[in-house]
């Protein structure tokens, strides 16, 4: 070994030698200086304290602060002057080491190099009236000292730190704040350039709570925070600056920055975080109770990127303002009114929505841009969306929207209407509370048009084939327009309104009136004769189905509920104008009336028409049900015979037709009956009366007629007897029609008549045929004495009787006395009966 290295290593090992006896040396000297060093400790820690530091014991650690001397604290204690008043101490730490500088200790001064709190609680109290435990550190009044004065103190600087076990707890009850963070550790180094200090921070602490305002909940509760931070502080402008890194709060990596600003009293702050990639739950989780109670109205199944941008100042109370913006894409919207597929849209959510009026959840806004969706396979745009004021939060916005028409049976339900064709265009402004995070009776404007719709109305088996319709929703009222509606061959026109009709489609359907303006060039009634039956309904299975997409099953079947009650118990007040209204055989021209349908009835009032070359009046009421009772009160003038028997099948009569009949008629009738939902009379439930006046009538080919005429009028012409003005009264009860007595006069025999026509058995109707030909009679022009003589001569007494094949049966009537003089005493018996009218 060449003898210049032998020399060095012995120079370096001396060296080493010494330094390690007078590290050795130091350490004996604290070890048998513990009161007089932790003195010194004491002194400097405690300059410039408002309060109290103590220390349980201090020992000296040989090698662990090498080349320094490192002390280790028990039991250290910090309180301020105040403690008794309010029972917060500032700091109690079970071990506190503190590694100091070894030359300056020997000189009676401390320079801290690194320290080391754990099994700590730190607690920064403040109470209501604004006094701080921290006051401990604010500078006591300057003195003037002795320039003689030895100095033994320099500014400290503390080169490192660590946390580790420690409870750190800010405790604001003046400003309602309160952040409470369990360190698990924290490694932090700091460096001091001009006029500033840089700290490189490690952190990995439980936040269990982070209340900028305690009455609103707390924001990330109980979420592990793990990150690095670069902080920097200048003295000049008194801000301490976070840069960009990268914060894991629970399970989700952020991206934080922030400002705090020491220089005003308040200390402003502002944090900005931003993260890719997060489950709008797990975001919204991480805000204060009550917004995330207002966000959670709303999930996306899919990951969003969201920003968060806070800003504040822990010396005033209230919430910070707060602005969340969040970016979706394609993703999946679940609300509690259904589902929206193929979403997008940028969403903002901020808590100082206008200016001055404060930060809090009344002036809190949720926007939506440009949201887009299929809510059940129908597309649909939203410009703008906005949820205002949390506290009673309303909805608006625009909606838009153009879709095959058949896709609203999975929205509305097929219960009531079912479309198959068609395209839809919607426009529509809404307003809606949202109570329990669902849309409450949304008020809405705007326009609905459909064309070219082909629909099913299932409860009366309805088809309409080609039909449009335009909705026009305004504050109060509904107008449809345009309404072309095709059933078979029946075209209808239509103009509706709805008078409130939001109000009470959502308050009460059933009291919902529909004003309709109808026209028509031809209506065929017997395409809609399904309005006579019990309204039916669909398949529950088949509801079932359509809502197991999007829309809750409670949401659609309300949805469903009110539809089906509004068209089913709603009424519709009708006032129709039609060319030509066909029923089977009847045909009617220029009709108008007014009709009233409610729940299961139908008004008829005003109705006139033109028929069979006269006209017809009718006023009455159709009760719906198994049976669909009637009641009508008509009136017609000068009207075909032939034809308006015809037209009616006849009224039910087998024996007396349109082709036994001539002449024009006029009558009034006040019947009360049943039809069935075929549209037919129901038989035996006719009741009521019939006033008839038949002008220039001819009786053609009348059986019953014919066969008295084989052997009592051989040589007269039974096949065409034309009579003067007719009238006669006819009483109808069930198959019964009772005849009053009446009068015929023809140019073939004249005739009493009186009895009752059966419809199936129990006929009996007796005529007074004089024998005489009343040509003869017509000579006489003095009408007294032509009627004096027409029942004198020969008689014959002849009585009309259900035969035993079911036809009528004509005989001579034997008990034509007796019978005459009994309808004689009943005609006395009613007389009597009936009460003289009252007088006025």
């Amino acid at each position: 070994m060449p003898k210049w290295l032998k020399i060095t290593l012995k120079i370096a090992g001396a060296l080493v030698g010494l330094i390690i006896i007078l590290f050795v040396a130091l350490t004996v000297y604290v070890s048998y200086n513990k009161q007089k060093v932790l003195a010194m400790i004491t002194s400097e820690l405690n300059k410039n304290l408002n309060g109290t530091l103590t220390i349980g014991t201090i020992d000296p650690t040989l090698f662990k602060g090498f080349p320094g001397v490192s002390v280790e604290l028990k039991d250290v204690v910090l309180k301020d002057n105040r403690w008794a008043e309010h029972h917060h101490t500032l700091l109690t730490a079970k071990d506190l080491e503190v590694s100091v500088n070894a030359s300056a200790l020997i000189k009676g001064e401390v320079v801290i190099n690194k320290i080391d709190i754990s099994n700590a609680d730190i607690d920064l109290f403040t109470d209501s009236t604004g006094y701080s435990n921290t006051s401990i550190f604010k500078a006591k009044p300057k003195v003037e000292k002795d320039p003689k004065e030895k100095q033994t103190s320099s500014s400290t600087q503390i080169r490192r730190f660590s946390l580790s076990k420690v409870n750190f707890v800010v405790d604001d009850r003046h400003a309602y704040k309160l952040f409470k963070f369990a360190v698990n550790d924290i490694q932090g180094r700091l460096d001091y350039p001009n006029k500033a200090w840089n700290a490189a921070i490690d952190l990995n602490a439980m936040a269990n709570s982070f209340s900028f305002n305690t009455k609103k909940g707390s924001f990330m509760k109980n979420r592990l925070l793990k990150g690095h931070f670069d902080i920097s502080y200048d003295y000049d402008l008194q801000v301490i600056n976070v840069a960009p890194n990268n914060l894991n709060i629970g399970d989700d990596a952020f991206n934080v920055a922030a400002k705090f600003e020491l220089k005003k009293p308040e200390t402003p702050f502002t944090i900005n975080l931003k993260v890719n990639d997060i489950l709008w739950t797990s975001a919204a989780n991480l805000l204060a109770a009550n917004i995330t109670k207002s966000l959670k109205m709303f999930d996306l199944t899919k990951p969003i990127d969201v920003t968060c941008d806070l800003k504040g100042s822990f010396g005033g109370g209230g919430d910070p303002s707060i602005y969340v913006t969040a970016k979706v894409k394609d993703n999946v919207l679940k609300t509690q009114g259904g589902t929206i597929e193929n979403c997008s849209f940028k969403g903002i959510f901020s808590n100082n929505y206008i200016d001055g009026k404060g930060l809090g959840d009344e002036n809190s806004v949720i926007k939506l841009y440009h949201f887009n969706g299929t809510y059940k396979d129908i597309p649909f745009t939203i410009d703008t969306a906005f949820i205002n004021n949390l506290n009673t939060p309303v909805a608006t916005g625009i909606f838009r929207s153009r879709f095959p028409v058949s896709k609203l049976n999975s929205v509305i339900g097929d219960e009531s209407l079912r479309f198959t064709k068609g395209i839809a265009d919607l426009k529509l402004a809404y307003k809606a509370d949202i109570v329990n995070f669902k849309f409450t009776k949304p008020l809405i404007t705007g326009n609905v048009d459909i064309k070219n719709a082909d629909v099913n109305y299932i409860p009366r088996g309805l088809v309409f084939k080609n039909n449009s319709i335009a909705l026009k929703f305004t504050e109060k009222d509904l107008y449809i327009n345009n309404i072309r509606l095709q059933n078979g061959s029946s075209i209808v026109n239509m103009q509706g309104k709805v008078s409130n009709f939001l109000n009470s489609y959502y308050n009460a359907p059933e009291k919902i009136v529909i004003v309709w303006q109808i026209t028509s060039p031809e209506i065929r009634l017997g395409e809609f004769l399904s309005f006579l039956n019990s309204r039916g309904g669909s398949e529950q299975s088949s509801s079932n189905s359509s809502n197991s997409k999007g829309m809750s099953r409670s949401a659609s079947k309300k949805m469903t509920s009110q539809l089906n009650t509004a068209f089913d118990k709603g009424q519709a007040e009708l006032h129709i104008r039609v060319a030509k209204l066909y029923y089977k055989k009847f045909l009617a021209t220029d009709v108008t009336a007014d009709i009233l349908l409610a729940d299961n009835s139908m008004k008829v009032r005003n109705v006139n028409l033109k028929s069979a070359g006269g006209s017809l009046k009718m006023a009455g009421l159709v009760l719906q049900g198994p049976t669909n009772n009637f009641a009508i009160s008509t009136t017609i003038e000068n009207v075909n015979t032939n034809t308006f028997f015809a037209s009616f099948n006849n009224f039910g009569l087998k024996d007396f037709t349109s082709d036994n009949l001539r002449g024009f008629l006029s009558a009034r009738a006040d019947i009360k009956g049943g039809i069935n939902n075929a549209g037919n009379l129901v038989p035996k439930s006719i009741r009521g009366t019939a006033m008839v006046n038949l002008k220039e009538g001819a009786l053609v080919n009348f059986s019953p007629i014919k066969s008295v005429g084989k052997f009592a009028f051989p040589f007269r012409d039974l096949d065409n007897i034309t009579f003067g003005d007719l009238k006669a009264q006819f009483d109808i009860n069930g198959d019964k029609i009772k005849i009053a007595p009446m009068q015929i006069n023809s140019s073939v025999l004249n005739m009493d008549v009186e009895g009752t026509y059966s419809l199936s058995r129990g006929t009996n109707i007796a005529l007074d045929v004089p024998l005489r030909n009343p040509k003869n009679d017509s000579k006489i022009e003095d009408e007294t004495e032509r009627n004096k003589k027409r029942m004198k001569g020969i008689v014959l007494h002849i009585l009309a009787t259900d035969g035993d094949d079911g036809k009528i049966k004509i005989k001579w009537n034997k008990n034509h006395k007796k019978t005459k003089q009994n309808d004689d005493d009943q005609k006395t018996d009613d007389n009597q009966q009936t009460p003289e009218p009252a007088k006025d």
